[in-house]
């Protein structure tokens, strides 16, 4: 290979590998990121329905704190109220949800609920925005008088079998059984107190001795 030839192909390489080169290949980018935006705000203008693409979802990596069984349960749950069978909660279907677990919500509340776990701002909730409510009220993350609160509380037990009153049933006895639980860790912590105070003053005393029988050494 001539000299000639060889500094060509170097040049050819530098060419290729320049700042310059790198530079136009992101202005591509941009370009194009810019031109397809331009082009669904065009689509939205004429009415012409722009197709949005999702990301896949493994529900049971994405909750690590549910096992399988608690998210099939949670899928039977969402599909039994999934009317339309498009994998979400419209705001009529989480209408009629709540009214069936016999905690209705005025218009108002259902899209503060769904609001509040609406990742993508489409007005559902999708499955896995679904998951979430669950994940916020284990997390305590819920009002108490929440509508998203008594979700969650109420799809615990099956409320066409037991009833509301069943369920209130259900709930006021998990409620004292709370109350049993946190009376006895109260009193754990009362002994646990007391005999801490009990070792302080024996500790107290027995300094004192020495102090009093060093006087007459």
């Amino acid at each position: 290979m001539s000299v000639s030839s060889n500094a060509s192909s170097a040049s050819n390489k530098d060419s290729v590998d320049s700042p310059s080169s790198t530079t136009n290949t992101d202005s591509s980018e941009l370009t194009h990121i810019l031109n397809r935006r331009q082009e669904i705000m065009d689509s939205q203008e004429a009415g012409i329905e722009v197709r949005r693409t999702y990301k896949v979802v493994n529900v049971y990596t994405d909750f690590p704190e549910f096992s399988r069984n608690q998210i099939k349960d949670y899928q039977k749950t969402f599909n039994t109220y999934d009317t339309a069978r498009d994998g979400f909660l419209d705001l009529q279907e989480l209408k009629f949800m709540m009214e069936k677990l016999g905690a209705p919500q005025t218009h108002l509340g259902l899209k503060q609920m769904i609001a509040e776990v609406d990742e993508d701002n489409d007005g559902k909730i999708s499955f896995r925005e679904f998951l979430l409510i669950f994940r916020k009220a284990q997390a305590g993350e819920l009002d108490s008088d929440s509508g998203l609160n008594q979700l969650a509380r109420l799809t615990e037990v099956d409320v066409e079998q037991v009833g509301v009153s069943g369920a209130k049933n259900f709930f006021e006895a998990k409620i004292e059984q709370q109350l049993r639980t946190n009376k006895f860790h109260d009193e754990i912590r009362a002994e646990q107190e007391e005999r801490r105070r009990e070792e302080e003053e024996r500790a107290q005393r027995r300094q004192q001795f020495q102090q009093r029988a060093a006087i007459f050494q």
